[in-house]
């Protein structure tokens, strides 16, 4: 009897011991997004401009700053408004100096300037890579009364990787609002 049971035992340890286990690797979930439609941002305020119905429009703390928010991405683009009183040069330093903060943990900067002459909208574009707590920012003007910047953060620590779709989505987002971006004066 005692022989039975161990040869059933080594039986059972030669059969196991044919096949290596492999740990399975860690994924992560693919995210994708519905296709935006868009709507006027028409508030008593000096601009407008068209964004995507998947974002929310929450008021800030001053007048004319706005969060727009994709809640199901756990992410807010903040949006301010300046006047212009002779201090242009010093709103451009400092938004400037919001997307070089970066630099600590971005591992790229991408800047481009675009221009709407027709519409006086001038402005720079910053598209930051890596671990950056702020992935996208940009500043729009007409350089003589109005400055208005927006900067994206996500409610989450920053991976890229996995970032990567709603970021991608997101600045198709702010692309088509800087390409509708309007001056009401």
């Amino acid at each position: 009897m005692i022989r039975k049971v161990i040869l059933v035992f080594v039986s059972l340890l030669l059969l196991s011991c044919e096949k290596e286990t492999q740990p399975k690797p860690y994924g992560e979930l693919r995210l994708e997004y519905p296709a935006p439609k868009y709507q006027k941002f028409d508030k008593n305020c000096a601009y407008t401009f068209e964004y995507s119905d998947f974002a929310r429009i929450v008021d800030a703390k001053k007048p004319c700053w706005y969060y727009m928010n994709y809640p199901t991405m756990k992410a807010k683009v903040f949006i301010t408004y300046f006047p212009i009183e002779g201090n242009f040069a010093d709103h451009v330093r400092e938004s400037e100096k919001m997307v070089y903060e970066h630099t600590i943990k971005a591992s790229s900067i991408e800047a481009k300037s675009f221009q709407y002459p027709d519409k006086k909208v001038y402005g720079n574009f910053y598209e930051l890579k890596g671990q950056s707590a702020s992935n996208l920012q940009f500043y729009a003007t007409d350089s003589t009364k109005h400055f208005v910047t927006a900067y994206l953060y996500f409610d989450t620590r920053p991976k890229p990787d996995s970032l990567a779709p709603a970021v991608d989505y997101i600045k198709k987002d702010i692309k088509h609002m800087l390409d509708t971006f309007e001056w009401k004066n």
